[in-house]
């Protein structure tokens, strides 16, 4: 492989999976039925292609690298449940395939969270994902509230989501090996938000300017993002939120703590 190649290949993030008894425990934790619909993203050279084919469902790979497809469709040409699609997945339209479907993937760490929060925006179609990922999204993604790992994403996919992490995966498990060890995560989807809020877009909007200083109050934090004073302070006072503690700082905030402020927030007529 040339230089270019190899430059491209780690632009796109491919680090190509050859551990079968890891696609053996994703295949066990997918739990994959026979005339399933599964979804692949970023199938590369096959393995858990192959392995999810063997379950007996259809399933649709979606690779972008044309060199990959290529030989994706010459591997699978003989098995008529497996379609290859070369397309972007960020942009690839989901709504056109059969629902409900479940996605299995060793997804491209570039373009991780992005992706994620693409699924979820089809969480309606979507039954179930069971992602390989980096090992620190992964624990961003299921981290509690309290804990250092709690962030944004945290709640943006436990929103939509219930998130398992259900195993580490070393970096030896791939070639190239990457930088860091991945971990295998469980999402269970939600057909509606765990948390009913007024307004969502609001709502990330608060979560977004709370966490926006991590060493900064919360009340901080949201007058920092432009919140009115009296605003923040009257919301703050009806969600009791910082009642017990005037300096409580986002990380120890819940989902549902959120979702109480950013509605009181949002019925200020003085909020902007």
């Amino acid at each position: 492989m040339n230089a270019d190649m190899r430059s491209k290949r780690k632009a796109l993030g491919q680090h190509f999976l050859h551990d079968q008894n890891i696609v053996r425990k994703m295949i066990a934790v997918a739990q994959i039925q026979p005339g399933e619909t599964v979804v692949e993203i970023g199938p590369g050279r096959g393995v858990l292609t192959r392995a999810l084919s063997e379950m007996g469902s259809t399933v649709y790979a979606i690779e972008l690298d044309h060199r990959l497809h290529e030989n994706l469709k010459k591997q699978f040409a003989d098995s008529p449940q497996v379609r290859i699609i070369q397309a972007d997945a960020l942009t690839y339209p989901f709504e056109g395939l059969p629902t409900p479907f479940a996605v299995v993937a060793n997804l491209p760490y570039s373009i991780s969270t992005p992706l994620l929060f693409r699924l979820l925006e089809l969480r309606s179609r979507v039954s179930r994902m069971i992602l390989m990922l980096q090992l620190e999204v992964a624990r961003r993604i299921t981290a509690l509230p309290g804990t250092k790992d709690y962030s944004p994403l945290s709640i943006g996919a436990q929103f939509y989501a219930e998130p398992r992490l259900e195993f580490i995966v070393p970096r030896g498990c791939f070639r190239p090996p990457p930088r860091v060890d991945s971990a295998v995560l469980s999402l269970q989807v939600c057909p509606s938000s765990r948390v009913v809020v007024k307004d969502e877009a609001f709502f990330f909007r608060v979560v977004r300017a709370g966490f926006a200083h991590r060493r900064k109050s919360l009340r901080n934090a949201l007058k920092d993002a432009s919140f009115p004073n009296d605003a923040v302070e009257r919301a703050l006072t009806a969600a009791s939120i910082t009642a017990e503690n005037p300096q409580r700082r986002a990380e120890t905030l819940s989902i549902k703590d959120f979702a109480r402020l950013a509605d009181k927030l949002f019925e200020i007529p003085s909020q902007i």
